[in-house]
Formats: structure tokens, C-alpha cells, sequence
């Protein structure tokens, strides 16, 4: 599908400012059969010069995209940490009584939900992809096999549903009409009903050159500003927002009606200012986004050809979705890395996204390499700590951006060359 208009607020007058080329389904892994029928979409990224809604100019059908995804929250133990946390902020904040109703949208294999239901709430998920429906099952939490739009919410509210609060983590971006999804809430959320979004944030995309978090799944990135326009046209208002480190820095919005008991905080107001004072209103900070990149690609292959033409060895770890994006954009294949290690069982013995680099089981590396590109870069934290052993016997992260840098067993950042000057 592609789009000539903004997903937002309508207006035909869109941008480019950065084109990935083409690039496949990051979180399709082909075997080795597969590889020479893999399909490419344009990766082609815009930005509203009305409402400052960025998105993607063209994307595969969603059902492609998710009935059969890959990621399971339950075996990233970060995230796993990160929801725990949530939870307790969210029933902290708005005080929702035990035995109140939890609806997930983008489930997964409802590892958020458990949390909940730990607290004595009532949960229910929605998600289109079987496998990991499956998997929430198993644990005994109730997932409908469907994406979340206008008309699931009327069946819902046909059969009596009215959640008290309703979650869409790493969900609200993944959008093929946004106005469809708010229109649904709409429909069910009470007076006091409480929507909460966990997004990766603009701001922060920009800032540090976070180019990898644009991929087809990922049709729209937001900042606050837009958002609140969005929200406005269905009677709905933003309470608050918090910023926490996952997602290299993402934002838990809060939703609700217009005439919901709960106030909205100045918090709202400062961040829309700040994203106003960053430049994120202004055409000029794309294109300089899109220079940057540009940059950053010539210092990592760079490095990466240097090293290797010494004869070091190469490994990544992971393989995300964000990882396929940066892996096909700067052409980084099995030449350069050797292989990403994973703990994805879903992954492991395939093939990355275009690049085609082998995805190995983790625990099967008998001899650790020189460097680890770390592709999951947004979970640095966890890995030093995960791989203290491998650096402290003088092993090596390179993390790609926004800087190019080398970590080793001092723990401290070593960049490669000075990044110029933000333009």
C-alpha cells in the first residue's frame, strides 16, 4: 500500500527525507531454500510538513506482516523486567482496583497480561499472530486471533466489553489506519477508562540517529504534538506521558476521555514544547537527519573492513528487525559479519533478511569472536552485564550509532572518528 496522504491529519503535503532502498520483511528468515524468493518493498521514509507526522511511504499488506511474526516478548528478558515496572507505575498513577478488566492489544504471548492478572486483574488479549496466541494460551490468558480497528471494537461492545484500561505496547506504530484504531477506543473506553500507549519516540529517533527503528512493520514513528492532534478529533485527551530507557528511549503515553476525572499534567505541554525547540516542526532537521546517517554508514563499514582485512572475526548479536534495516542499508553481509547469534528458536538455523548471514544458537559459539556488532543496541545494558565474561577476556562490542564506537572490558566507549557536528 502506498500512501499519498498523511496517516495523521489527512494532508497530501508529505516529504521524503530518506530512502532505505529496498529492502525485505525484516522479520521474514528465509532458509536456505527460500533465500532466492525473498520479495523487497521500498523502504522510503516521510514526514507531514502540516502535522509533523512521520511514516512510511509504501508497505506489504499487514496480514503479511503479522500472522506469523517471529518476536516473543516472554524470552527477552529486558522487556520481561521493563513490564514488570509498568505495571506497577500504571496501577500506582491512576489507582485501578483489583478485579478491573486489562485489554492487550498486540498481545504477544501475553507476558504484559500476566503481570496484570499477577495484581488480580481480569485480562484479555487481541493479537492477529497465531503462534505466539498460542503460546498465551498455554499460559492461560485469552487472546482473540485479530488486529484491533473500529469494527472489533463494535463486537466487543456488543458483547458487553468495556475495559478499565487498555495497553498497546510496541503496537500503535504498526498501524495501517490510526484512525481506525483511535475510533475503536473510542467506542469502549468509558469515562474513566484509561488507553496507554508505549511508543519509540521521535525525538529520541532523531536525536540519536536511531535510523534502524524505520522498517515496514513500523508505518508510522510519533512525538507527542501530532499525537494530541490525532486524539482530539475523536473527543479523547492526553492525561500524561513518562519516557523510559527500552527502545533506545521510548514514551508511555496516557489517553482518556475528554471528560475524564483524571487531569492532564503539564508534562504533556512541556514535551510538545520541547519537540518544538528540537526542530522536529522544521523540514531542514530530516534532511540533516538523512545526511548524518549517511555519515555514520562510511565510519562503520569502514571499520568494519579494517578490522576484518586484519583478520579479526566479526559476530553480531541478534537478530532484530531493526538489525535487517541497518544490515541492508549499509550492505553489511556474511563478508564482514560472519554470523548473529540469537536465542530466538523461531530464527535460529535461518537466514538474516536480505543479507542472508547464518543465525546461530548462542550457546553453540565454542570459540567467541573479536568483536559482536551489537545490532540490539537498545538493550546495551543487558548484554555488558549478559557478556562481562566475554569482555572481560578482552572481547569487543561495536555499537553502531550514533556514534561508531568500540566497548571493551574497561566498559568505557572508545569512538572510532568524531561524528561532525550535528548540521
Amino acid at each position: 500500500m502506498k500512501n499519498s496522504y498523511c496517516m495523521n491529519c489527512r494532508s497530501p503535503h508529505l516529504e521524503r527525507f530518506i530512502d532505505l532502498g529496498n529492502q525485505p520483511n525484516g522479520n521474514v528468515f528465509p532458509s536456505l531454500n527460500e533465500i532466492d524468493s525473498e520479495r523487497m518493498f521500498p523502504c522510503v521514509m516521510l514526514v507531514c510538513t502540516r502535522c509533523w507526522q512521520v511514516q512510511l511511504e509504501e508497505f506489504p499488506p499487514v496480514d503479511a506482516m503479522f500472522t506469523d511474526h517471529p518476536y516473543v516478548t516472554g524470552i527477552n528478558q529486558p522487556m520481561v523486567t521493563h513490564f514488570e515496572h509498568l505495571v506497577h507505575d500504571i496501577m500506582r498513577k491512576f489507582a485501578i482496583p483489583p478485579n478491573s478488566l486489562v485489554l492487550d492489544i498486540g498481545a504477544n504471548d501475553g507476558t504484559l497480561l500476566s503481570k496484570f492478572r499477577d495484581r488480580g486483574m481480569r485480562v484479555l488479549g487481541i493479537d492477529p499472530c497465531k503462534r505466539t496466541g498460542e503460546l498465551a494460551r498455554d499460559a492461560g490468558i485469552t487472546v482473540f486471533e485479530a488486529f484491533w480497528n473500529r469494527q472489533g471494537a463494535e463486537a466487543m461492545k456488543q458483547l458487553g466489553g468495556h475495559p478499565d484500561l487498555i495497553t498497546a505496547t510496541a503496537v500503535f506504530y504498526h498501524l495501517e489506519d490510526i484512525h481506525s484504531f483511535v475510533q475503536g477506543l473510542e467506542i469502549i473506553m468509558r469515562e474513566n477508562t484509561i488507553f496507554c500507549t508505549q511508543c519509540v519516540y521521535l525525538k529520541d529517533l532523531i536525536d540519536n540517529l536511531q535510523f534502524d527503528h524505520f522498517y515496514h512493520e513500523h508505518t508510522m514513528m510519533h512525538a507527542i504534538g501530532p499525537l494530541r492532534t490525532l486524539f482530539s478529533e475523536y473527543g479523547l485527551r492526553l492525561l500524561d506521558v513518562d519516557f523510559y530507557p527500552v527502545h533506545g528511549r521510548s514514551f508511555v503515553l496516557y489517553v482518556g476521555r475528554e471528560e475524564s476525572r483524571f487531569p492532564t499534567t503539564r508534562k504533556i505541554d512541556d514535551t510538545i514544547a520541547e519537540e518544538k525547540r528540537a526542530g522536529l516542526g522544521r523540514l531542514q532537521t530530516y534532511f540533516d537527519f538523512s545526511k548524518r546517517v549517511e555519515h555514520n554508514k562510511q565510519e562503520l563499514m569502514s571499520f568494519l573492513r579494517q578490522i576484518r582485512s586484519a583478520g579479526k572475526r566479526v559476530f553480531g548479536v541478534g537478530a532484530p528487525v531493526k538489525g535487517s534495516t541497518l544490515l541492508n542499508y549499509y550492505g553489511i553481509g556474511p563478508d564482514l559479519v560472519a554470523c548473529l547469534t540469537e536465542i530466538n528458536s523461531y530464527k535460529i538455523g535461518r537466514y538474516s533478511p536480505g543479507t542472508h548471514i547464518p543465525i546461530v544458537d548462542e550457546n553453540a559459539i565454542d570459540e567467541p569472536p573479536d568483536y559482536y556488532l551489537l545490532l540490539s543496541w537498545n538493550f546495551l545494558d543487558f548484554f555488558i552485564e549478559k557478556y562481562a565474561d566475554y569482555l572481560n577476556a578482552g572481547g569487543k562490542f561495536i555499537i553502531p550509532h550514533p556514534i561508531v564506537k568500540v566497548i571493551g572490558k574497561d566498559r568505557q566507549s572508545l569512538s572510532i572518528k568524531r561524528q561532525p557536528p550535528r548540521l
